[in-house]
């Protein structure tokens, strides 16, 4: 059965992953306490410490190789970016193995015994990746049982799913026959062609594994008669969901009050990594940069009093969340004309609404300190495309297609278009590219990334003003 090898396999190699920081520990331990003590001192030691600094070790590590996808199947095969996530899985794990080690004042841990294990454990890891590759390449040469599989279809979706699964790096698969419905062309061609009334001579002594339905999205509705006609197979039917060109089916299905769903257009913001660690690091960064930066905020509120008459804050709708408004704070860096002009123009390099103290603010980009408290009340987040007026958002729904798509995840006080420097009057379309390949690859240290491109690069950027 191809699920139950599939289960299998990812089992040992989910049970290996795990294991790996007990053989990470292992090693550094003979490295540094029997050959590198010949030549550095080694004081008492105290084995139960290092026997807890384990347990840390091995609980984040299994923690952050599921978010990191280390120990993934289908991401032994990937293209790229499988050094990179493991990099970062021993990344986090390592910073709470530091911390643990710090806070934990009864021993004092040899530093080069954690240094030696963090350099193991990646290269247990890498070398455990390319190990079941290896296994995998030579399984699917010849070397391992194929799965016997039956598809259901004869049209072009049947003849890409046979393309696929003959081309399955994970589990190899066999095409034994098409079965053929009512109507269908067939366009596929070295394996017997069935049609569904030929399913009981395929009862006994078939060798068939597995049945998969490859039909296109215009015969779902046949499915409950087609399972009536597979009854006498005895094997499991599986269905290939082949939707169109441009849908990506990336979740699981999920039970919804008894109703079983599946996600099309999935979001990061309804996956636990995001909820818990956004919020986490949002509300943490947000008041540690409000109490260090409150002095600042107060001397930036008197030179606004002082210089122009008007409020301290300006206060404008923006477009959140699933396309929710909330009002946005800002320092007020422009007069007061008791227009709307700043809800429906962008601000130019002349604009001569600005004042002296709103120029210095805008080009520094500290007229956005108040968006904490934004950050802290759940409107926006640190990281995320930047929450745009309503008017502009009416406009660019009717001229860029996907536009809304931005508006799945929470806006942000910086993002990824703006530190690649699509900020103000710039191009939409290439605003909107980069936003959506934020929506596509976000994770917590791609946020870090960001926030550290925004220190670098976006303080007195050309188009801040």
């Amino acid at each position: 059965m191809v699920r139950g090898r599939l289960h299998r396999t990812r089992l040992l190699l989910r049970f290996v992953t795990y294991s790996l920081p007990v053989v990470a520990f292992a090693l550094a331990a003979y490295f540094r306490f029997s050959l590198a003590a010949m030549y550095v001192r080694t004081a008492s030691i105290d084995p139960f410490a290092y026997v807890g600094l384990l347990l840390v070790a091995t609980i984040m590590w299994a923690l952050v190789v599921e978010h990191y996808h280390v120990c993934d199947l289908e991401q032994i095969f990937a293209p790229s970016g499988k050094s990179k996530r493991t990099f970062a899985a021993c990344s986090v794990t390592y910073c709470a193995v530091l911390a643990a080690a710090f806070f934990y004042r009864n021993t004092t841990f040899s530093r080069l015994f954690i240094f030696a294990s963090a350099l193991f454990l990646f290269c247990l890891a890498t070398a455990t990746r390319v190990l079941f590759g290896v296994f995998l390449s030579w399984r699917n040469n010849g070397n391992g049982h194929c799965a016997k599989i039956l598809i259901v279809g004869t049209d072009e979706v049947a003849h890409r799913t046979a393309r696929v699964l003959r081309g399955g790096q994970v589990v190899p698969c066999r095409i034994v026959g098409f079965v053929r419905l009512e109507g269908q062309p067939v366009l596929v061609n070295g394996c017997p062609i069935y049609d569904l009334d030929d399913m009981p001579k395929l009862a006994f002594g078939n060798g068939i594994d597995d049945v998969v339905l490859a039909i296109s999205p215009a015969r779902f509705a046949d499915v409950a008669n087609i399972l009536t006609k597979l009854r006498p197979v005895c094997a499991p039917v599986r269905m290939a969901l082949d939707l169109g060109e441009n849908i990506v089916i990336q979740e699981k299905l999920f039970n919804f009050g008894g109703t079983m769903m599946l996600d099309l257009l999935p979001t990061p913001a309804e996956s636990p990594s995001y909820l818990l660690q956004k919020l986490v690091f949002d509300v943490i960064f947000s008041s540690i940069i409000l109490l260090l930066a409150a002095p600042m905020m107060i001397v930036i509120a008197i030179a606004i009093k002082l210089t122009s008459p008007g409020p301290v804050l300006f206060v404008q709708e923006r477009v959140g969340l699933n396309g929710k408004g909330f009002r946005m704070y800002k320092f007020r860096t422009m007069r007061v004309d008791g227009s709307q002009q700043s809800d429906i123009r962008w601000t130019t390099a002349e604009d001569a609404r600005r004042t002296k103290v709103g120029t210095l603010l805008r080009r520094s980009n500290l007229d956005e300190l108040p968006q904490f408290f934004n950050v802290l009340k759940g409107n926006m987040s640190i990281v995320g495309p930047r929450p745009e007026r309503l008017h502009f958002v009416k406009r660019f729904l009717q001229d860029i297609e996907g536009y809304n798509r931005r508006h799945v995840l929470k806006v942000g006080i910086t993002g990824w278009a703006q530190v690649n420097g699509w900020r103000g009057d710039t191009s939409i379309s290439k605003r909107i590219e980069y936003d959506l390949y934020y929506l596509r690859n976000w994770s917590i240290t791609f946020d870090l990334q960001i926030m550290l491109l925004t220190i670098f690069r976006s303080f007195f950027h050309e188009n801040a003003y």
